[in-house]
């Protein structure tokens, strides 16, 4: 099971590493978990020195969305609804890990919990989420497949 977009495309904000305004997040599962280690760079900074709350949207949107990857018949999903919870602010400049847990499954649509902390230190929480993400149908796989036909192994696998 691959967590990772391994194609040609790569632009994605979350994870694309050929977008250098974005996050360039990897994954790996850990303990039947999604996790993520990132540093925020000074762009992502919203007021001095915290990083952005978009940015914390989007670091727990990713990771949330990869536990469709865990489930009885892995498929990459899109975003239903996601819920964030901020308990403080979060610094730029130290090693942040985001870690997602799959909830339930139940045909198309799965349930995600995460918490973004330090990397060092995980019982230092800064964000909570929790989301619902739909599998893709081979329907909308086939409109993306337009644009990027290279994609579609990785999607359909």
């Amino acid at each position: 099971m691959e967590l990772n977009d391994t194609t040609d495309y790569q632009l994605c904000f979350a994870c694309g590493t050929k977008n250098p305004y974005g996050l360039q997040m990897v994954f790996q599962l850990e303990a039947g978990t999604v996790v993520s280690d990132f540093r925020p760079r000074e762009e992502h900074q919203g007021f001095p020195g915290v990083v952005h709350g978009g940015i914390i949207a989007t670091v727990m949107d990713e990771a949330l969305n990869r536990t469709s990857m865990l489930t009885e018949r892995p498929a990459w999903s899109m975003t239903g609804r996601l819920e964030v919870r901020y308990r403080r602010y979060v610094p730029y400049g130290p090693l942040l890990r985001v870690r997602a847990v799959l909830g339930s499954s139940r045909g198309r649509m799965v349930t995600a919990t995460g918490k973004l902390t330090l990397a060092e230190d995980e019982s230092v929480v800064f964000a909570e989420a929790s989301g619902t993400f739909m599998t893709l149908s081979q329907e909308t796989i086939d409109q993306v497949m337009k644009e990027f036909p290279g994609m579609r192994a990785a999607l359909e696998s």
